[in-house]
């Protein structure tokens, strides 16, 4: 009885000192870890979200941004800080979900080693082609895909990438055959399609509004469930007839393993208390982008969806990054 009265205090008191530590918290800044270069969209995402909290809530939230390895050096580097909510990272599908696929090595395991603590917001994919592409619908694309198997080029933004992967599922899905051009990111293919050395791009929403909006590039589909608010007269793939390619990049707050629960807690209220905000709301859908939210296990869960269902068109497809 005695040792069971020690264990229930202990526990008690363990309770106790997570709860005060996260009445007190934060007490000084808190590094975001950003996975890329200034200026693209998971950095602006991120500094959107620092810049309300640091607002609203009076925290003050440092973005430091850490690329290299397809994001997998950011997260190494939040998987080994101290558990103690002052280091976090703005993960995304593409580095939790793809890069343990990809990579045979990995310095860390996002699913033992960092912590969700709530999804941000989404981005679709979208195929586009140059504004005098012949061209005009999803149709158009696939019958001159089944017409020269493999003659059609679709470019992404890398190998393993989301892009790259709605492409193998898009083949998978119609029975057809493309010839897939990686590029370093948007900037270097965006010339060659418009030049017209490759006749598809596919890529986020959110990276390619502006181009869309400017008309430089013509948008043909979207992988999202529904048509994007920012696209509304583009079809989703499904709308088409081709099924299986619903898919997108889903921006989330993750922290160490070990972080004490009432610290996720709290970031995960605020989180999702700004984006039930009007001003907060708006940016992030102009940027093409769809607005997520939720518990920390409702991100985990949809990581892992992803995860089952990407990882056998990986292996398919043998698509390695080592």
């Amino acid at each position: 009885m005695r040792t069971l009265i020690r264990i229930s205090t202990a526990v008690l008191l363990c309770i106790g000192a997570a709860s005060a530590v996260a009445q007190g918290y934060p007490e000084r800044p808190i590094r975001l870890v950003v996975p890329f270069p200034a200026g693209g969209g998971t950095d602006s995402l991120s500094r959107l979200l620092a810049t309300a909290l640091t607002s609203k809530l009076n925290w003050v939230i440092t973005v430091d941004n850490k690329p290299g390895a397809g994001g997998n050096l950011a997260l190494d580097t939040v998987a080994k800080a101290k558990p103690d909510g002052y280091t976090l990272v703005m993960a995304q599908t593409d580095n939790v979900v793809l890069n343990p696929l990809l990579y045979s090595k990995m310095t860390y395991d996002p699913v033992k080693d960092l912590e969700a603590v709530s999804s941000v917001a989404s981005g679709a994919v979208v195929l586009v082609v140059r504004a005098d592409s012949p061209y005009k619908t999803l149709a158009d694309v696939v019958a001159a895909a089944k017409a020269k198997p493999g003659s059609l080029t679709v470019a992404t933004p890398g190998t393993g990438t989301i892009a790259h992967l709605v492409t193998q599922l898009w083949q998978n899905a119609s029975g057809v055959k493309f010839t897939h051009v990686p590029y370093r990111g948007m900037s270097q293919a965006l010339p060659d399609l418009i030049g017209g050395q490759v006749d598809i791009y596919m890529g986020s929403i959110p990276t390619l509004l502006s181009q869309i909006e400017g008309g430089k590039v013509r948008p043909i589909a979207v992988t999202a469930a529904k048509r994007s608010p920012v696209l509304p007269n583009v079809p989703t793939f499904t709308e088409t007839g081709i099924r299986g390619v619903e898919l997108a990049s889903v921006w989330g707050v993750m922290a160490p393993a070990g972080t004490p629960k009432p610290i996720i807690d709290k970031w995960n209220v605020a989180i999702n208390e700004l984006l039930k905000q009007p001003d907060v709301r708006q940016k992030i859908l102009a940027t093409g982008a769809e607005l997520h939210g939720g518990t920390p296990q409702s991100m985990t869960d949809l990581y892992k969806a992803d995860r089952d269902r990407l990882a056998p068109v990986v292996k398919a497809a043998e698509i390695k990054l080592d």
